[in-house]
């Protein structure tokens, strides 16, 4: 059956990328074959055979592994800087693109050797040559499959002929036309869209099961198929989540990281069960009890839920189940016969009087039943009827209070759960939030939970096995169709009713932990992305009550200038208002920053009763609160100590707190996300998928909002997307050694910083053209020299011949060492040439970069020309042209956090008393939650908007583009439908987003 339902299947000739990555040259059905290839020639083979063959067109790159340790870097004058490529596999290209190569070949050297970290399947002649040099060596493409249709492709592309599946309706897509799914082309990395091949989607996996992984993935994240098989390419390629969502757009068809971290949740689940089957399954054949039923029954599994239902009989210490010991006493025979042979089944002859289990007739019935029971509850159609048929029926969760027990019970636990004491909603119906409550009710002994399926579901499941699946075969007496009744009933109730359950208690919590979890990842995105406050000196206040509130003054680059200690809360109030007004004017600071922690509302109310007096003139004082999780813990964390020695720790949270409005997302980076406090039911969820999705948020934010690597921290240098603590910390140690990075290809000469890395990081690191060129001219008047590289210009340095070390992994790469003004942009290396080449295109220069007359020529000819034609014209993608497009518009100093909403910023308060029923304030998001906005008002306690009042229609535009909807920092115009003062609770109305 195909993969691919209601479309037509074409035969197309595709071309794909060499370096988009490399698992896209692998072709399964010689996948086998390749494999055992690379065992015989891997060990010793290669060298020899790279040494013995001497055609002229391939000698020169054979010669590379003999002159890379001396040979300097030939530039042609061009602002062009050549990557190097990393693949876990290479792809042969077609002759006549070497010559137009050949310099370029030369220039790329190899620093690691067959370090694949994915096992790949390629052509058996192209990886003996390109298994040790690791970049690309010319083929004859009559090699290739699909030879006859070469002429139709670029040369430098590779031939793959194969079945593909043509879309037939274009609405099948997110924006209403046919994706992009491959890339072409060496020298142009983002190349014209190709079809995808059929056979694509066939990937091989580690283990293989009887259900396809691609169909499989695609049907539990609602994802098109060739989408699933394009992104387990990618992962598979050790590609990350930024990486793919910037440069691979059109292989994952515009997908969001959310949902894209929700496929490699799936993926990584999918994996674990088939993992743990194939254990199993190895486990059960030591012992000798396998059966081909069995082994089928096994790799049929798809949950873990199922596997455990299919393999408990077999574990180890089971005593068996009552079918296994009716089948030791030869009784399937006869439930088999009563199925397949019914009149010739006499259970009278089946009798042992001496034989326990054996001795009576009804005996001999129960061992009977047990067995059919087994058999019905492991059969995979019956289950999938059943398992559809709750699907259709009425099926709910229930839960009610416990019964009291000898352990006592918490009161205010019970109370906590008042709404799910007489709790009950169909299993389709019920909110995210509710099972997490519910689940934290039932593990504290609070509740009792049940899932309850309706007798009509039992009667029909009964009456369909009788009339089909387990219908004899022929006319079966009274009392036998009476042991297949009892068989059918005590299946359901025994057997199959206990599976369904403990599968929807799994697949809703499951489900719920998944939402929670993306719903903190949110909320965290939103956290990080506040727009920064730049350019200002700020007071950050920790407040407090008996050991004073601790202030902080930073200067506009974070340096803290002073700090101290005030009691504003002991009867002292007047008299430290003095010290903080002249604290103010020293440092001409007029904007302070409270944290939300104990005190919060009396240190606001002091601030906010003096701003009103005026107190603080000529200064016009402002005010904003910010939440402070997390920072007590930072205060005293490793990172805190080394970045401000011998500061009191209590000092060091009123820093943490005023660098939170200055920069948010490097503050927040230094603190571990669960610790900021904008989640739900965090505690009760996965830690390890918690963790794995916040740090995937923060590396996401981090990557695209890039850093400057010449000025950055170590903190916030390991959260790009292809980096880790180590990397960060060698890039900092080669930093301060050697000083500045002039360009971006500089990083390859980081320890531990492989091609991959480099691959997947560099598009996210900036370099600041400005603070270079300063770097360089100050080198060329003292120096003259830069860590071993003879200067000849300000903007002009080469490199000269370094000493190799022993190790052939790390020498040191031959690059033009010349400030590139690309380097400050998003643009990825990858894409210099076709950017280089739309600038020759629009008649613009590389210093032009985020200039307005550089927008006005980019305008004038996407009008003229229009995106796609440009995009063919220059052999790329549509969405790697509006990657280059963005680059050269913005500005150097461009942040698109600026897009976000900034802190609120007041000079006066509200109290709750003051709050009346129908009153429109405006707010700012605090928490989003599954059933709920909290929404701070500035009355000292937060509101919450109903999750039902918060429809799409009040949402703008932006936030449903963004896929952001409501998250902490936005502000909300808000009105007040309920107040409850003696419990606190505020209600809101969700008027509109401002």
């Amino acid at each position: 059956m195909s993969s691919l339902p209601r479309r037509a299947k074409v035969q197309v000739q595709g071309v794909v990328l060499k370096d988009e990555f490399s698992s896209f040259s692998e072709l399964s059905s010689a996948s086998e074959e390749d494999d055992k290839e690379d065992s015989a020639w891997e060990p010793q083979k290669k060298v020899p055979r790279s040494r013995k063959q001497p055609p002229p067109k391939e000698s020169k790159p054979k010669r590379m592994p003999r002159v890379k340790k001396n040979a300097p870097q030939i530039s042609d004058g061009s602002e062009v800087v050549v990557v190097k490529e990393e693949l876990s596999s290479s792809v042969a290209i077609a002759d006549t693109a070497l010559e137009d190569r050949k310099n370029k070949l030369d220039t790329v050297q190899t620093l690691k050797t067959a370090k694949t970290k994915h096992k790949c399947a390629v052509q058996p002649h192209t990886v003996r040559r390109t298994k040790k040099l690791k970049v690309e060596e010319t083929s004859k493409a009559s090699n290739l499959e699909g030879e006859s249709n070469s002429s139709e492709t670029p040369s430098t592309s590779t031939v793959w002929g194969g079945t593909c599946k043509k879309e037939e309706n274009d609405d099948d897509f997110t924006f209403g036309q046919s994706p992009l799914k491959k890339i072409k082309t060496e020298t142009c990395p983002q190349g014209q869209p190709v079809k995808f091949p059929a056979n694509a989607n066939n990937i091989k996996e580690e283990v293989e099961m009887n259900w396809d992984m691609v169909q499989v993935l695609s049907e539990r994240t609602n994802i098109e198929p060739w989408v699933c098989a394009n992104i387990i390419r990618l992962f598979n390629d050790d590609n990350t989540i930024p990486f793919i969502i910037r440069y691979r757009k059109e292989l994952i068809n515009n997908l969001d990281a959310d949902s894209l971290r929700e496929v490699q949740q799936t993926l990584e689940e999918l994996r674990a069960v088939a993992k743990k089957v194939h254990s199993t399954i190895q486990k059960i054949k030591k012992e000798g009890k396998m059966s081909e039923c069995l082994l089928k029954a096994m790799l049929n599994c798809k949950t873990f839920e199922e596997l455990e239902h299919v393999s408990a009989p077999y574990k180890t210490g089971s005593k068996g189940t009552k079918a296994q010991r009716a089948r030791q006493l030869g009784l399937e025979g006869a439930a088999r016969a009563l199925l397949e042979k019914p009149g010739e089944l006499s259970l009278l002859s089946y009798i042992r009087p001496d034989v326990k289990g054996l001795s009576t007739l009804q005996d001999i019935e129960i061992g009977v039943q047990h067995i059919l029971a087994d058999m019905i509850a492991k059969d995979k159609d019956t289950l999938d009827f059943i398992r559809n048929l709750c699907q259709k029926r009425h099926v709910c969760i229930q839960s009610s209070l416990a019964k009291v027990s000898s352990k006592k019970v918490n009161e205010k636990d019970v109370d906590k759960f008042l709404l799910y004491q007489h709790f009950s909603c169909n299993i389709r119906n019920i909110h995210h939030h509710q099972i997490l409550a519910i689940n934290r009710g039932e593990n504290l002994k609070v509740l009792t939970v049940k899932v309850n399926i309706s007798d009509g579901v039992k009667d029909e499941f009964c009456r369909w096995c009788i009339q089909n699946r387990w219908r004899p075969r022929s006319f079966a007496r009274p009392e036998l169709m009476k042991i297949l009744y009892n068989s059918l009933n005590d299946s359901f109730k025994r057997l199959i009713y206990p599976l369904l359950c403990r599968e929807f208690r799994a697949k809703l919590t499951s489900d719920a932990e998944k939402e929670s979890v993306m719903m903190f990842g949110r909320n965290l995105r939103q956290l990080l992305l506040t727009s920064p406050v730049p350019g200002r000196t700020l007071m950050g206040v920790d407040p407090g009550y008996k050991h004073g509130c601790k202030l902080a003054i930073i200067s506009p680059t974070s340096q803290i200038l002073h700090t101290d200690v005030v009691y504003l809360h002991c009867g002292q109030g007047f008299r430290e208002a003095e010290k903080i007004k002249t604290l103010l004017l020293n440092f001409n600071c007029s904007t302070v920053v409270i944290g939300n922690g104990t005190a919060c509302r009396e240190t606001e109310a002091y601030f906010a009763d003096l701003i009103m007096k005026n107190y603080f003139a000529p200064l016009d004082v402002v005010y904003c609160i910010v939440s402070e999780a997390g920072a007590s813990i930072y205060s005293v964390s490793p990172e805190a100590n080394k970045e401000m020695p011998g500061l009191d720790p209590n000092l060091r949270s009123a820093v943490s707190i005023a660098r939170r409005v200055q920069d948010p997302l490097a503050e927040l980076v230094k603190i571990e996300p669960k610790h900021i406090g904008v989640g739900m039911y965090q505690h009760d969820v996965s830690q390890t998928l918690l963790k794995a999705t916040l740090d995937s948020v923060v590396e996401e934010c981090v990557s695209f909002v890039g850093v400057d690597i010449n000025i950055c921290s170590e903190v916030l240098l390991r959260h790009i997307a292809g980096l880790n603590a180590n990397r960060a910390k060698n890039i900092i140690e080669w930093r301060e050694k050697n000083g500045p990075f002039i360009n971006r290809e500089q990083l390859k000469k980081v320890k531990g910083l492989g091609p991959k890395s480099f691959q997947q990081c560099a598009g996210f690191i900036r370099i600041n053209q400005d603070y270079i060129r300063t770097f360089c001219s100050q080198q060329t008047e003292t120096s003259g020299q830069i860590q071993g590289v003879a200067v000849t210009s300000s903007a002009d340095v080469e490199v000269t011949n370094e000493k190799q070390g022993k190790k052939k992994s790390k020498t040191a790469v031959n690059v033009l060492l010349k400030p590139n003004p690309l380097d400050q942009t998003c643009i990825h290396p990858e894409s210099y040439d076709i950017a280089m080449r739309f600038l020759s295109s629009i008649g613009g220069t590389l210093y032009e970069i985020g200039k307005p007359e550089m927008q006005q020529k980019i305008n004038s000819f996407l009008e003229k020309e229009g995106m796609e034609k440009i995009a063919e014209r220059l052999q790329t993608t549509v969405h790697t042209l509006q990657v280059i497009i963005d680059g050269l518009s913005q500005p150097e100093s461009f942040d698109f956090r600026t897009d976000f909403d900034k802190p609120d910023f007041k000079r006066s308060i509200v109290c709750l008393e003051d709050l009346q029923v129908g009153t429109v304030l405006t707010g700012k998001v605090e928490n989003a939650t599954l059933f709920g906005i909290f929404v701070d008002i500035g009355v000292g306690k937060s509101g919450l908007i109903p999750i039902r009042n918060v429809t799409e229609a009040k949402l703008p535009k932006t936030k449903k583009r963004r896929s952001l909807g409501l998250g902490p920092g936005e502000r909300v115009e808000v009105q007040v439908l309920n107040i409850d003062i003696p419990r606190s609770r505020i209600t809101l109305d969700l008027i509109r987003v401002l």
